[in-house]
């Protein structure tokens, strides 16, 4: 019998909508069979700023318990969701300098020929969330990473319009994760775990 996918969610989120849609990708995946680790970026920002935003300061308390991403959580998959927040049309620097810690692994030719997939949000319509998923998968690219799109593959996703991966607005925290993100985070995780396993069958 073949064994399990293995997949890491690896996010970073300030006021909490990331966090939402890694854990609707962290049940799908589990759902479609994978083995999953939900692992989030390092906090760069000061406490000080963290206090500073009501939003900011709940989800940071309320996700304590999720651990902080390692190397060894790439290494370990065979498919990998990263997820941040569209910062200026790009990703936070939380999870950049995550994924600048690889380097190692990159040497190694270990971040290659393993799936990767990614999802963000923003404040407002737009505002950067290609972009910020073309970043990310800049970085793919120089791995050597299989980049799996959830694409316009399945209904859910002319509603949710994002063919680079999943995305949501969230109207400055106006705006929760709703069902239309939710079913395209659903379909995005189980589209990378069945091309993972076909990848791994191989």
């Amino acid at each position: 019998m073949a064994t399990p996918v293995k997949l890491s969610i690896v996010y970073y989120s300030s006021t909490g909508t990331i966090t939402e849609i890694a854990k609707e990708l962290r049940d799908a995946g589990e759902k479609a069979g994978a083995e999953v680790r939900l692992v989030k970026a390092a906090e760069l920002a000061p406490q000080a700023a963290i206090e500073a935003n009501p939003a900011w300061a709940a989800n940071h308390a309320a996700t304590l318990e999720i651990p902080e991403a390692t190397a060894e959580d790439i290494d370990w998959a065979d498919a990998v969701l990263f997820g941040s927040a569209t910062r200026f049309g790009n990703l936070s620097s939380q999870l950049k300098q995550f994924i600048d810690t690889l380097g190692g692994l990159w040497a190694e030719g270990k971040l290659a020929d393993k799936v990767y997939s990614g999802f963000t949000s923003s404040a407002t319509p737009h505002a950067g969330q290609e972009t910020t998923l073309q970043a990310l998968y800049t970085s793919v690219h120089h791995f050597g990473g299989i980049v799996v799109a959830p694409g316009f593959t399945d209904p859910v996703k002319f509603a949710d319009g994002n063919p680079y991966g999943t995305s949501h607005v969230d109207g400055q925290g106006t705006k929760p994760v709703d069902e239309t993100t939710r079913a395209a985070a659903r379909h995005q995780a189980q589209r990378v775990v069945r091309i993972a396993a076909q990848l791994k069958a191989a």
